[in-house]
């Protein structure tokens, strides 16, 4: 296995054992793919759930380019929902999988089939 799959199965565990959700591993895979590089950068391929800015990048990067959502008050309050799933005490809140459920939040998986 490479880099990419050492983190696809670290992802999955978490949204197994934090988020208390059983992934669907054809689409983890891709939103980590859809992520690019940034999950091999420490900074990067973490979200930090306490910094508005950070959240921020997250609605208008994620899910109002990517997932061609509409802005508006449930963006953020989806966000918010994700981040207490995955726990806010959590200190490595993983991109891919703060990404993946909003992406399933959302019904958008279509977007990566």
């Amino acid at each position: 296995m490479g880099k990419r799959d050492d983190l696809i199965a670290q992802y999955a565990d978490d949204l197994r054992n934090k988020c208390g959700m059983e992934p669907d591993m054809d689409l983890l895979t891709k939103v980590t793919i859809g992520c690019g590089p940034a999950i091999y950068d420490a900074d990067a391929s973490t979200v930090a759930g306490t910094q508005a800015g950070e959240l921020e990048t997250v609605k208008n990067n994620f899910l109002i380019k990517k997932l061609g959502l509409r802005d508006g008050p449930e963006l953020m309050d989806a966000i918010n929902a994700v981040i207490d799933t995955y726990g806010r005490s959590e200190r490595n809140k993983y991109r891919a999988v703060v990404y993946y459920m909003l992406t399933r939040h959302f019904g958008k998986e279509a977007i990566y089939r």
